[in-house]
């Protein structure tokens, strides 16, 4: 059985590329989590994206916060062999340095990472996420 409706696939689209009609300010679809949530292990990314075959688990949602030699031990060359991040979004760097389930990287804090907006910037995740203390 194929579940399709036309209709309701194409709002949501929009809905989670932000354009759709959403009461909440400032909403945005934060890629880092949804990568986290649903593809925990990359292997996903890994099918689609031969290029970042090398980085193992979720590592590879956000190969530019990875260290050099981690990068050089991957094969992979930010701006060569993968492109650098067009834009990185304030909204995801809670979530660049945690590991599936929302458990903290083991080895801490890797590459630069901005510290969380105010209230009123926000994203979605902010809002639906089980700590609000953020």
């Amino acid at each position: 059985k194929v579940d399709y409706d036309v209709c309701s696939n194409y709002g949501n689209w929009l809905y989670s590329a932000g354009v759709g009609n959403d009461p909440r300010d400032s909403r945005k679809f934060n890629m880092i989590k949804q990568g986290l949530d649903y593809d925990g292990n990359g292997d996903y990314v890994r099918l689609w994206v031969p290029e970042l075959q090398g980085i193992k688990g979720a590592d590879i949602h956000t190969p530019w916060a990875l260290s050099s030699a981690a990068l050089s031990q991957a094969g992979v060359t930010l701006g060569e062999t993968y492109p650098q991040p067009v834009v990185t979004a304030p909204e995801w760097s809670r979530h660049i340095h945690q590991r599936p389930g929302g458990s903290p990287h083991p080895r801490g804090k890797r590459g630069p990472a901005q510290a969380p907006a105010q209230h009123k910037d926000r994203g979605i995740d902010f809002y639906f996420s089980r700590k609000k203390d953020a």
